[in-house]
């Protein structure tokens, strides 16, 4: 709680970059209503390929995998699980889901923490407590080199910090020490140096934020998948975490590279949902747009496993499909056969209809 303690203590100087973000913001905010009224059938498909990549995403990046053909079934269906990976994306869309259609009537307190990393981590042993022994976040190497890369709060301190923490957040939102957002990424920042579990503490914070997003009205993770653009700046990701943790038992840290990486992804999340209100198709045509638009944010050649990724709620066979159809066209090329082939796509946009 080292950043929200800092911000209860003294006004803060706002980088001139973070106040741009907050004013993007801002307005994104204001056009969302009038967004959303807009095509509500159009909506409906963006709701659900946000809640296969946010998913997918948000266990990927801690590890957690799962077949390409079994996500969507795990997704939507009632499938038999067979194994922990697929038992902890599913914790995760019972989790998105829990916040989606409750999400103004959850709080942030304790208890929902608790429920969070239960659901996310389904039937293992320490599901909804929180650590029992000290736990360091450790990089390891490949060659076998290992650094210690921030010391966690001590297990008997987790708790009692995080009560502290949910304490200043409401005491913050209050008292308006800094603007909402701020809060919203200082609280992310400090939750992830408390790191009270032995582990899910990535998936947790990211449920969290989705969650606080909402209090605040911001809603465009319904549409657009946060945990999606926090996976493809992953490194980014890693490292202003590691640059705004450093001198955080101190106070001394220095929390603007993490509060800023976190703006720049709901800004982008506002810009990419403007744009695919405009161009998303009904939904009968709804997987073919998506691989279009997929394809058109290629650059250079791409492999058809790149596409897979994705678009996690089309199949194989339809993007086969739709990749044929774009190379008898002339607008798409492609070099060799098999899962290895390497395509480029250099056609009109829009081109195809299913």
């Amino acid at each position: 709680m080292m950043t929200l303690k800092n911000f209860s203590r003294k006004p803060e100087t706002i980088p001139a970059i973070t106040s741009w973000y907050l004013a993007d913001l801002g307005e994104a905010r204001g056009k969302q209503e009038l967004f959303t009224r807009q095509a509500p059938q159009k909506l409906k498909v963006l709701r659900e390929h946000a809640l296969i990549e946010s998913a997918i995403s948000s266990n990927r990046i801690e590890g957690v995998e799962v077949e390409q053909k079994r996500i969507h079934t795990l997704i939507f269906g009632k499938p038999l699980l067979k194994d922990r990976d697929e038992e902890e994306v599913r914790g995760y869309r019972d989790a998105l889901n829990f916040i989606h259609g409750q999400g103004a009537n959850i709080p942030v307190s304790e208890e929902t923490i608790l429920k969070f990393h239960q659901m996310i981590r389904g039937e293992i042993w320490d599901a909804g407590k929180y650590k029992e022994k000290n736990g360091d976040i450790i990089e390891k190497y490949p060659d076998g080199r290992e650094r210690v890369r921030f010391k966690t709060v001590k297990a008997e301190k987790a708790p009692e910090t995080i009560r502290q923490l949910l304490e200043m957040w409401n005491d913050c939102l209050h008292e308006k020490w800094v603007h909402p957002l701020i809060a919203l990424a200082a609280f992310n920042l400090d939750f992830l140096c408390i790191h009270p579990f032995r582990d899910g503490n990535g998936r947790v914070s990211r449920l969290l934020l989705l969650l606080q997003c909402y209090h605040l009205g911001y809603e465009v993770g319904r549409y657009i998948s946060l945990e999606r653009l926090i996976e493809q700046n992953k490194e980014r990701y890693y490292e202003t975490l590691e640059q705004s943790s450093q001198g955080w038992h101190e106070s001394k840290h220095d929390p603007w590279p993490y509060i800023n990486y976190l703006l720049f992804i709901l800004k982008t999340a506002y810009r990419e949902f403007e744009e695919r209100v405009g161009q998303i198709a009904s939904p009968k045509g709804s997987k073919t747009e998506v691989v279009l638009e997929a394809l058109r944010k290629r650059v250079g050649e791409f492999r058809l496993v790149d596409i897979e990724r994705a678009c996690p709620g089309v199949g194989r066979e339809w993007i086969r499909v739709i990749l044929a159809k774009l190379k008898k066209s002339g607008e798409i090329t492609c070099k060799g056969k098999g899962p290895a082939a390497r395509w480029l796509f250099r056609g009109r946009k829009g081109s195809i209809s299913k």
